[in-house]
């Protein structure tokens, strides 16, 4: 394997953990907004009072999409700047 191919493939496993990363931590934010709601929708029920879903969970995707997005750039670029500073060239 030629040391370019070497340094995309690096680069794709970095974007394919980036991926993951995003995809735990909204799917963690919107888990949690949900039992958020069902157990804030319970005890609202009681009173009589009825909450709507998309109250909660509207403004917990918005969170989750920037909470990951934010994370998973910088795991990005993390491991962009990592391979360029292996791949460089040395100087003698």
């Amino acid at each position: 394997m030629t040391p370019q191919r070497k340094v995309w493939l690096a680069a794709a496993l970095w974007v394919v953990l980036a991926i993951a990363i995003w995809n735990v931590i909204f799917d963690r934010v919107v888990v949690l907004a949900g039992r958020r709601f069902v157990y804030d929708a319970t005890l609202s029920a009681r009173a009589g009072v009825y909450l709507r879903i998309d109250d909660a969970m509207r403004p917990a995707i918005v969170d989750g999409v920037r909470r990951a997005s934010v994370v998973a750039l910088s795991v990005v670029l993390i491991g962009v700047g990592a391979i360029w500073l292996v791949s460089r060239p040395t100087r003698r």
